[in-house]
């Protein structure tokens, strides 16, 4: 992690600097995968995403944490529920929602503000799925677009659960419980092969 972190943290930059360079690390360097969850202390850490390569919204958002930490810059993980308009239709069609509870952010102190950071969809994914990739600049909150490029309805903010040190596991584990069964299901299936199936047939 600390290799990691000076690797991409631009050393002796600003504070703001060094988290917009640790952010595009996180969010273009470690696939989107929303299908390969692994709720276990060791599937959610930052060391996890870095040996995997990928990662969810909430371990992509650890990793930044880990890394903005290791260079002595204060962070820590939010959490919202949203409502996701344009998952893939094996995700729709499994969890029989389209509702994401518990979807993860970072949360960044920078010249005195808590900033929001969401490394989550790597540009690559954004490109195929026609969404605006999410921009950050050390300055303002980096959440997710209300609409795609081409205007349909993307992601909407429902509630948000606060921001922590740690990831709440065990309130996230009884709230997917509650909510979901499909994550079995869906570790099966290989979430880029269902991304460029809805492109080709035009979703």
């Amino acid at each position: 992690m600390v290799h990691f972190a000076h690797t991409h943290g631009t050393a002796g930059r600003p504070p703001f600097e060094q988290a917009v360079s640790l952010y595009y690390a996180v969010r273009d360097g470690f696939r989107y995968d929303p299908y390969q969850l692994d709720l276990t202390r060791l599937g959610m850490s930052a060391s996890r995403v870095l040996e995997a390569g990928h990662g969810w919204c909430v371990t992509k958002a650890v990793l930044l944490a880990a890394a903005c930490r290791a260079l002595g810059i204060p962070a820590r993980v939010g959490f919202a529920d949203v409502r996701n308009h344009l998952s893939t239709a094996r995700m729709r069609e499994t969890m029989k929602t389209d509702i994401f509870y518990w979807h993860g952010y970072t949360s960044i102190l920078l010249d005195g503000r808590w900033i929001k950071a969401t490394p989550a969809f790597n540009v690559e994914l954004c490109e195929r799925f026609g969404l605006l990739p999410l921009e950050f600049d050390g300055r303002e909150d980096s959440i997710y677009h209300a609409f795609d490029r081409a205007g349909n309805r993307h992601m909407e903010y429902l509630a948000m659960r606060g921001e922590f040190d740690d990831v709440p596991l065990a309130s996230m584990v009884a709230t997917f419980s509650q909510h979901y069964s499909y994550i079995g299901r869906l570790e099966e299936s290989s979430f880029e092969e269902d991304v460029r199936n809805e492109v080709s047939s035009g979703r």
